[in-house]
């Protein structure tokens, strides 16, 4: 596919690295050029995360996957385990529905608007964008994210229906870059077996193979693929 085909980058600007947190040097998707970019500090001595100012802070966690792979529910349970812990964890997730943009997304996943496909990439992108502020906020209050899709998303979505894989990514460049990616990995066929599927724009078949090859192209070393063909308990532990 053309998103397999078009995607190349440096492995020195492996988006995906836990390598290398400086607030001004990574980027979240590496393009042929050189950005200064927003990310978290690595890890101290001890294994805590640290910011660039040398404080404590949350990890940023996102889980990514096709429609109906169990993003939902493995992130509430994630968040449960973590807050069990003593962990101060939030639950997001993108788009975001509740705000002003997210309203046009969610108009337009139901059905209920038209938009070109560049216009609600954009669209994806900006509602990423509003929230970044408070996100990084939280994460250098100690605050745990729990992300239910990302920017991975977005691209493969968009590259799916045709865009130009290096387009999509660019309106991402400078949003914080997680901790962790979990990739739950199931079969776009058995993901359109599960109830409720169909019921928004995305649900078609052949469309989430698509998807799917793209994130092929996205993921590198760093994310952790977790076959979904499990029970949800199994999966989660």
């Amino acid at each position: 596919m053309k998103c397999a085909s078009s995607f190349t980058f440096s492995k020195a600007l492996n988006f995906g690295s836990l390598a290398a947190r400086s607030l001004n040097s990574c980027i979240i998707f590496p393009l042929k050029c050189s950005i200064r970019t927003g990310r978290m500090e690595s890890n101290d001595n001890n294994g805590n995360l640290k910011d660039n100012d040398g404080g404590s802070r949350g990890a940023f966690i996102v889980l990514e996957g096709l429609d109906r792979s169990g993003k939902t529910s493995q992130s509430s349970k994630l968040l449960s385990f973590l807050e069990g812990l003593g962990h101060p964890t939030e639950l997001w997730r993108f788009p975001d529905r509740t705000t002003s943009i997210g309203q046009m997304i969610s108009a337009y996943l139901s059905n209920q608007s038209q938009l070109d496909d560049h216009t609600i990439h954009l669209l994806y992108s900006a509602n990423r964008w509003e929230k970044s502020s408070l996100m990084e906020t939280q994460l250098k209050s100690g605050t745990t994210l729990v992300v239910d899709r990302y920017s991975y998303s977005g691209v493969a979505f968009s590259s799916a229906k045709g865009l130009d894989f290096e387009w999509c990514k660019a309106p991402e460049i400078g949003l914080l870059a997680p901790d962790l990616v979990l990739y739950l990995d199931i079969p776009p066929e058995k993901a359109a077996e599960r109830g409720g599927y169909g019921g928004e724009r995305y649900e078609k078949l052949e469309f989430q193979r698509k998807v799917a090859e793209c994130y092929q192209a996205l993921r590198d070393p760093s994310w952790k693929k977790i076959e979904r063909e499990k029970q949800i308990i199994v999966l989660h532990k």
